[in-house]
């Protein structure tokens, strides 16, 4: 499995996915409001893994512009679609990854990431690209699902089965604790961890942080 294979999965599962409703609705209306709360009128928004842009629509005309970027081509797609059916002016759906959009340093106010992270087969170099994309003081705000809490069942069983007959994606099973630890050594003080969920204790925790300016993990 590879990178490459990641993206056909989601293209293949991109019309399903489009359909799909959201699991939490009230939790999800929690996270967007929190994140508009985080977000001012004049900043420059990018989003990594938007899938088919459902966050991007609801946030997009609260700031000055906003970048929806997957790497998922059919995602991409039907994202572009949605947002032609819309009248959110100032946001552009791209089909990217952190890594090529890294050329791009300093240019986002904000970088968020929903139920993104434990998608990326290489964490801690995806963070230090959001690191090097944001501005100054710029904050990077995700939402992801640690699988390293979850049951053992689902991480050592389940996952790793269904990955081996095409029927998941890559998926990094992570702890709360881990990631939080990754997101510092990137380079960012964290400002606060949320559980938004409304069914329990969910392990998918809502983390706001700001990019620290003494050192940038990029370079060198």
């Amino acid at each position: 499995m590879s990178a490459a294979s990641d993206a056909r999965f989601w293209d293949r599962s991109s019309r399903k996915y489009a359909k799909s409703a959201v699991a939490d609705p009230v939790g999800y209306e929690r996270t967007l409001d929190r994140t508009r709360a985080l977000l001012k009128p004049g900043d420059r928004v990018l989003e990594l893994g938007c899938g088919t842009g459902t966050t991007a629509l609801r946030l997009a005309g609260d700031v000055q512009s906003y970048l929806a970027a997957d790497f998922s081509v059919e995602m991409i797609e039907i994202a572009k679609k949605k947002h032609g059916a819309s009248s959110v002016p100032r946001l552009a759906f791209q089909t990217a990854t952190a890594e090529g959009l890294a050329p791009e340093a300093g240019t986002f106010d904000a970088v968020l990431g929903f139920n993104y992270l434990h998608l990326v087969r290489d964490l801690p170099g995806t963070l230090r690209c959001i690191h090097a994309l944001l501005a100054p003081d710029g904050l990077f705000i995700s939402k992801t699902p640690c699988l390293g809490d979850m049951t053992p069942l689902i991480r050592m069983a389940l996952l790793p089965a269904m990955r081996a007959i095409g029927m998941a994606p890559y998926a990094g099973a992570f702890r709360a604790t881990e990631l939080a630890e990754l997101i510092k050594a990137a380079g960012f003080e964290i400002l606060a961890t949320e559980n938004h969920a409304t069914r329990g204790n969910e392990a998918r925790p809502y983390i706001a942080a700001r990019k620290q300016r003494d050192e940038s993990p990029w370079d060198g």
